[in-house]
């Protein structure tokens, strides 16, 4: 993967110091109470600007299917094709990103809905088995620049994860990936990845708790034993990619919980921190 993070702390302007970034799917967001937008505002009010990433997976195979057009994935990337391409960005770009917008802002907060392409705000470049997965693109730069500029005038921005390249081609960009490379590009060391579920679980005397906090490589070891399984496969993996970079480590957190971005930025033990070593 390739994230040209190297030129980070000095191409991220100042005012994003105190800003955070938060990754989040679409379907988890459209289902989260207006008590988790309000948190959020509130954080906006205290001069902790939110920078959000959001997916949209499930709209997009929706609305492939709706359309007759098939879904075909490769090594967990989806086979992304011109025609494809279209309702990629239409999703994610389009209606995922402006209800989130609209729900931030129904909630008294100022919120902008970008995508990658915007400003060359997410540059990318060909996966290495793009022979396979079509248009999916890996990061190579994200404009920090334009992202400090609109959180300066008082904005959060809400980025639908597509990328496009100096000849205008675009990319769909995973999620996750998009996530941690714009938290690496803007200088911050932690970001917050909201779910459905309060955290890693994990035996501890013998009894399943959350995990306060594990290692990337304790990831690993706790897949390959099963004590990691099925579905808490693909979301543990997810924040492992967000670890790129700047980023030295994810805090996995349930996004129904009360005030759980704040508590976390305060510093509340709360879900399970993921840490790059």
């Amino acid at each position: 993967m390739n994230t040209s993070t190297n030129k980070t702390a000095q191409a991220a302007p100042e005012q994003l110091r105190s800003s955070f970034v938060m990754k989040c799917g679409g379907s988890t967001l459209a289902a989260l109470p207006d008590s988790f937008f309000d948190d959020l505002v509130q954080l906006q009010r205290d001069g902790r600007q939110p920078v959000i990433v959001h997916g949209g997976g499930p709209a997009i195979s929706d609305t492939l299917t709706k359309l007759g057009i098939e879904t075909e994935f490769v090594n967990g990337l989806r086979r992304t094709t011109e025609e494809v391409l279209d309702v990629v960005e239409m999703v994610l770009a389009g209606s995922i990103n402006k209800q989130i917008v609209r729900r931030i802002m129904m909630r008294g907060g100022k919120a902008v809905g970008l995508s990658g392409a915007d400003g060359l705000l997410i540059q990318a470049q060909p996966v290495t088995n793009s022979a396979e997965v079509g248009w999916v693109g890996d990061v190579t730069a994200v404009n920090a620049e334009l992202i400090g500029g609109v959180t300066e005038m008082g904005y959060m921005p809400v980025i639908a994860p597509v990328g496009i390249d100096a000849g205008g081609q675009r990319y769909n960009i995973n999620a996750d990936t998009a996530a941690g490379a714009v938290a690496s590009h803007i200088g911050v060391s932690r970001m917050i990845v909201v779910t459905d579920v309060p955290g890693i679980m994990g035996n501890v005397n013998g009894v399943k708790k959350v995990l306060p906090s594990v290692t990337v490589q304790e990831i690993e070891d706790m897949i390959s034993t099963g004590e990691i399984y099925g579905g808490m496969i693909p979301k543990v993996r997810a924040a492992i990619t967000c670890i790129q970079g700047e980023v030295r480590e994810v805090v996995i957190v349930d996004g129904t919980e009360p005030q759980v971005l704040s508590r976390v930025l305060n510093g509340e033990n709360i879900g399970t921190r993921i840490a790059r070593m």
